[in-house]
């Protein structure tokens, strides 16, 4: 499971997916979450700006990726 740290109290989602290197660009997040390939806490969500707190996991293409602080 990879990691991505916290630099304020949250991140957005779009923002966290191109942190871990799963996407290459903005619109290619924005892609894969409005299509609802990517699921957060074993839920799949649509919205690129969901905020995401130290504890959440982000789980896109069979990859893990958890937000620590």
């Amino acid at each position: 499971m990879d990691v991505v740290r916290l630099r304020d109290e949250y991140i957005k989602l779009g923002q966290a997916l191109k942190a871990a290197g799963l996407v290459g660009s903005g619109a290619e997040a924005k892609e894969v979450i409005v299509e609802g390939s990517v699921k957060v806490n074993g839920e799949t969500d649509t919205r690129r700006g969901r905020k995401l707190y130290a504890g959440d996991v982000i789980t896109f293409n069979g990859e893990e990726v958890k937000i620590e602080n």
